[in-house]
């Protein structure tokens, strides 16, 4: 049987410092949170983001998590198919899974800037693996 690897909190908190300095690079206010592989709430910083924020990085994250996919991927599956609304998932960019040697490992949801910047600074956390 493999053994999957798990997300530790020093995980979290490395990724989640990448990103928040990304996000400063960027001087916009953002939430970042990391989830782990069951979507659970690990990390969590509000850089003087508006509060409408914080519930959307976290969905985003748990959303990424449990589809194993970034949230942009539904964003683009839904304009095909309008009945996937219905899921409890955040369709916008800024989700994206963790992962090790293949394996999910749990998310990072990023909210606050466009689409496009919440992703790049996820992707800038995800460099700290």
């Amino acid at each position: 049987m493999k053994q999957k690897s798990s997300l530790t909190i020093d995980d979290a908190r490395r990724i989640g410092a990448a990103a928040a300095a990304a996000a400063q690079q960027l001087g916009i206010a953002m939430t970042i949170a990391i989830v782990d592989d069951g979507g659970h709430l690990l990390w969590l910083e509000r850089l003087d983001a508006r509060v409408s924020t914080l519930s959307v990085a976290i969905s985003k994250a748990k959303s990424s998590a449990l589809m194993r996919a970034p949230t942009a991927a539904l964003e683009q599956r839904i304009a095909t198919s309008p009945q996937l609304l219905a899921l409890e998932s955040i369709p916008l960019q800024g989700g994206l899974p963790i992962l090790v040697d293949g394996d999910c490992v749990g998310a990072i949801g990023v909210s606050g800037g466009t689409g496009e910047q919440d992703e790049a600074v996820g992707h800038a956390g995800l460099t700290r693996l």
